[in-house]
């Protein structure tokens, strides 16, 4: 009997012990989210701020659910950096059955925001409320990321509440493999700008790769 899992319900415990994922802490694994970051224009900046001032204001007025952090976050910053033009383009709500090597196990679950190139996987990204933790996202995006139908490139994956956001590595050769970057702050002067120059950084290498 087929037994189906809500990736919702997933811990990283599970995924260790049935996928043997290993957490890898040596930054030389994961060091695109710090090295050769394009620089950014003084109007993505300025959009940036905007980005920040409007979330900073939609905390006056609670509760920021995952809708309205997609709304007032998540989808301005990928227009900034030009994810819904070609070459790439952006899922919403995108289904996905993980199956197990023994065809008994299915994950099934709902990815928040997908983007793509071709049929290649950009970017898995998962938000959440903002008054939950970046953690509370971690398995289940990684979950995702194990779900890649492009196993044989690294996935990249980001998780925000708005006010946080973190960038996730995951390599499938061997053994699952996965790295996080630093935690960044919408409210730390500069951040926001990080996060859209990672994000500009990872589109450069998967249309380079591709």
């Amino acid at each position: 009997m087929v037994q189906i899992i809500q990736s919702q319900d997933i811990d990283l415990r599970y995924l260790l012990e049935n996928y043997r994922l290993q957490l890898v802490e040596d930054n030389q694994f994961f060091t695109e989210w710090q090295e050769d970051l394009p620089e950014l224009s003084d109007s993505d900046k300025q959009q940036l701020d905007k980005v920040k001032a409007g979330y900073l204001n939609l905390l006056n007025y609670p509760p920021l659910l995952e809708d309205g952090v997609r709304m007032a976050v998540l989808d301005p910053i990928l227009f900034i950096g030009d994810f819904y033009l070609a070459p790439f383009y952006v899922k919403s709500e995108q289904s996905i059955d993980i199956v197990e090597e023994d065809d008994v196990v299915i994950i099934r679950g709902r990815i928040d925001t997908l983007v793509l190139k071709n049929q290649l996987w950009v970017m898995v990204i998962e938000s959440k409320r903002a008054s939950y933790s970046i953690e509370a996202g971690l398995a289940q995006m990684l979950a995702y990321m194990l779900g890649n139908p492009n196993p044989e490139k690294p996935s990249y994956g980001m998780i925000t509440s708005g006010g946080t956001f973190i960038f996730v590595k995951c390599v499938q050769e061997d053994y699952p493999k996965y790295a996080t970057s630093n935690l960044l702050a919408t409210r730390n002067p500069g951040d926001l700008y990080s996060v859209l120059k990672i994000l500009k950084r990872l589109s450069q290498i998967v249309i380079r790769d591709c």
